[in-house]
């Protein structure tokens, strides 16, 4: 399988576990979905001067474009380590690596769009995302390793064939 394709078939596995996790500490303890990603929206919709509606019709494209960030975030962590990493690594090393690129690759962004300062966190706040980027890294470099993937998910890259 090439090395394209198990990035981001890794990524959308990775993506459907921290989906999973979120939803079930919703569940769980009674919280709300984060509203984070509909705010990302607005504030680049207001950057890119792009109009998004009114009421909600607004509401919805911010909701749908907000869950499309994450997908596009999730596959884009699993295509770029699967490219970048071409070597045989532990699978705790990809797991831990998959999980601070995830967590990087969604805060950093609302975090220079204003939306949010991780410095500001309470325990329990980190401790609600951490757990879905868990996931996600545990998913993505397990799915780095199926059989079909090629040996460790990266061999034939490795050869010179991904």
């Amino acid at each position: 399988m090439h090395t394209t394709t198990i990035g981001l078939l890794a990524g959308a596995a990775g993506t459907t576990a921290l989906d999973a996790v979120s939803y079930l500490d919703m569940a769980l303890r009674g919280r709300p979905a984060s509203s984070t990603p509909q705010q990302s929206v607005q504030r680049l919709s207001e950057l890119a001067g792009v109009d998004l509606g009114e009421g909600e019709e607004a509401d919805n494209r911010r909701s749908g474009w907000g869950a499309l960030l994450g997908y596009a975030t999730g596959v884009g962590v699993g295509l770029l380590y699967a490219t970048a990493v071409r070597r045989r690594t532990p699978w705790a090393i990809d797991a831990a690596a998959l999980t601070v690129a995830a967590m990087v690759g969604s805060t950093a962004p609302m975090t220079l769009l204003g939306i949010t300062d991780p410095r500001r966190w309470s325990a329990t706040d980190w401790l609600s995302d951490l757990l879905p980027h868990l996931a996600y890294g545990t998913v993505a470099a397990a799915a780095l390793r199926l059989p079909g993937a090629g040996c460790d998910g990266r061999a034939h890259a490795a050869r010179g064939r991904g």
